[in-house]
């Protein structure tokens, strides 16, 4: 299972969007305190609709706990300041993908400790970051589809009509 993991997250929204997002990829999500709301706040719950009670969700007091209790963690930071894409790596099996707060991304101080497994989504010109909700899916997808999608499912049919063969 692929872990997302989002540090000290501040918009409810996003957060709500990243937990569809992870039930939908069967992605575990681990949110590193402090959050920027409360966990049982509407917005949190309206954005995830009705799936937050399908998510895997573990809450960490700080990055340290986080690192304690998951001690052997190969953990890929997305970040602007990274060299190498999102596409550029091999993502593991249980690996962790961390994401760092809306307003300022992951601190410094952790961001050296892992210049081998940082990893940034490419964007044109000066343009500062994408919506985290957004970075992670890109993110994750792309982790999932490494996988070959293990587990999704990937085909389809249409609701009242069906495909021509």
């Amino acid at each position: 299972m692929i872990n997302i993991v989002l540090h000290e997250p501040e918009i409810p929204a996003n957060t709500g969007n990243i937990g569809r997002t992870c039930v939908a990829g069967g992605l575990r999500l681990h949110l590193i305190k402090p959050l920027g709301f409360d966990i049982d706040e509407k917005a949190v719950k309206r954005a995830g609709l009705d799936y937050w009670d399908k998510l895997d969700v573990r809450e960490y007091e700080n990055f340290e706990d986080f690192k304690a209790q998951n001690p052997n963690a190969t953990i890929y930071m997305a970040t602007t300041k990274s060299k190498q894409t999102y596409c550029d790596v091999k993502y593991e099996d249980e690996c962790f993908i961390m994401f760092g707060k809306e307003s300022a991304g992951i601190p410094e101080e952790i961001l050296v400790n892992y210049e081998e497994t940082a990893i940034r989504i490419p964007m044109i010109g000066d343009i500062r970051s994408l919506n985290l909700s957004n970075s992670v899916a890109i993110v994750a997808y792309e982790a999932l589809r490494q996988h070959n999608f293990a587990d999704m499912t990937k085909s389809g049919d249409l609701h009242r009509l069906s495909w021509s063969e």
